[in-house]
C-alpha cells in the first residue's frame, strides 16, 4: 500500500466510525496494519491533522479518550450532540470504543 493509499484507508475507516462511538489512533493503525504493513498511532495522528478536516475527526481520540486541548471544546460539543459516552473531560473508552465489524 502506497502512502497515499494509506491516507485514503485511514480516512475511509474514520468515516465508518458510527456517531457516538470512537477509535483511538492506535486502534485505527491496528485495524489497518495487516493490509497496510504499517502500525503507527503517530502516523494516524499526523494523517488526521493534515487530511482529516472533512472526516469526523472527533471520533478518533488518544488511548485515554481525549484530544489536544485546542480541539477539546469543539470535540466535546460534537460528542454531546452524538450522545458519545463521556468521562471527565474525554470519552469513556470502555463504552464508546468501536472496532470495524461491530454493530452500530
Amino acid at each position: 500500500m502506497t502512502p497515499d493509499e494509506y491516507v485514503e484507508a485511514v480516512l475511509e475507516l474514520v468515516d465508518r466510525i458510527p456517531p457516538g462511538r470512537v477509535m483511538s489512533y492506535g486502534a485505527v493503525a491496528d485495524a489497518l496494519a495487516e493490509r497496510s504493513g504499517r502500525a503507527s498511532a503517530r502516523l494516524v495522528g499526523a494523517i488526521m491533522a493534515r487530511h482529516g478536516g472533512g472526516a469526523p475527526w472527533h471520533r478518533v481520540v488518544n488511548a485515554s479518550g481525549g484530544l489536544p486541548p485546542r480541539l477539546a471544546r469543539e470535540a466535546r460539543a460534537r460528542w454531546l450532540a452524538e450522545g458519545t459516552p463521556l468521562r471527565g473531560t474525554g470519552v469513556d473508552m470502555r463504552t464508546a470504543a468501536w472496532w470495524p465489524g461491530q454493530g452500530m
